[in-house]
């Protein structure tokens, strides 16, 4: 879905998806291969599930429901719609979806373990509200950047893979760090990404995906 995992063509695929003006999905299959389903006009829903009938199915992922969610077009934009239909809930940017939630370019949505981008290249720009501005490697310290390395460096080594970043007692035994100064480290960049209300079993394996999208590490640095 993101840098971190491409393979050759896979930018340009990105690129071509996105000069085209349609709204689009992206995400990675079982084998870790990109693929983009384009939204055009004549499409009004997009049922997602594990079942081999459904419009996008997840047939890899078994934490996925049979049929898990729907993507709906509303008054010409796109909705998220978790209904009850799954077992293990339906997440955009890391929040659970309760009902129906209107999508945005670049939210990524989350079912199973499958990560699916909505790009609508198309879509005006929104202003960026106070606190949101993106986090850049001038906003993080070295110190706080090695820690987001040893995090997220199970995941580097097998890129397009949705692999679990390092425990604490990892990121401490590898940086010689003690485990309440990696939670101290932890909590700030909660704090820096905007994601210290999710679920604690959550916020490891955001902060990871964030830190790679945004750049501030990459396969080369493992």
């Amino acid at each position: 879905m993101g840098e971190d995992g491409d393979r050759p063509g896979d930018l340009m695929r990105r690129q071509e998806a996105e000069r085209a003006g349609w709204p689009f999905l992206v995400l990675r299959d079982g084998e870790g291969a990109q693929r983009i389903i384009r939204l055009g006009d004549a499409t009004e829903r997009v049922v997602m599930g594990r079942r081999p009938t459904c419009d996008l199915a997840l047939e890899w992922d078994t934490r996925v429901s049979r049929v898990h969610a729907k993507l709906e077009r509303v008054a010409g934009e796109w909705a998220l719609v978790d209904d009850g239909l799954s077992r293990n809930g339906t997440f955009v940017n890391g929040n659970r979806v309760t009902a129906q939630h209107r999508l945005s370019d670049r939210d990524v949505m989350r079912l199973g373990h499958t990560y699916i981008q909505f790009r609508s290249p198309g879509a005006a720009e929104q202003p960026t509200m106070p606190g949101s501005e993106p986090v850049t490697p001038d906003h993080i310290t070295e110190a706080k950047r090695r820690v987001l390395l040893a995090l997220c460096r199970p995941l580097l080594a097998e890129p397009g893979r949705l692999g679990i970043p390092a425990t604490n007692e990892q990121i401490s035994a590898e940086l010689h760090l003690s485990v309440e100064a990696v939670k101290a480290h932890l909590r700030d960049l909660y704090r820096r990404f905007d994601i210290g209300d999710l679920p604690q079993n959550e916020k490891r394996t955001r902060l990871a995906r964030l830190a790679m999208q945004a750049g501030l590490v990459r396969p080369g640095d493992v």
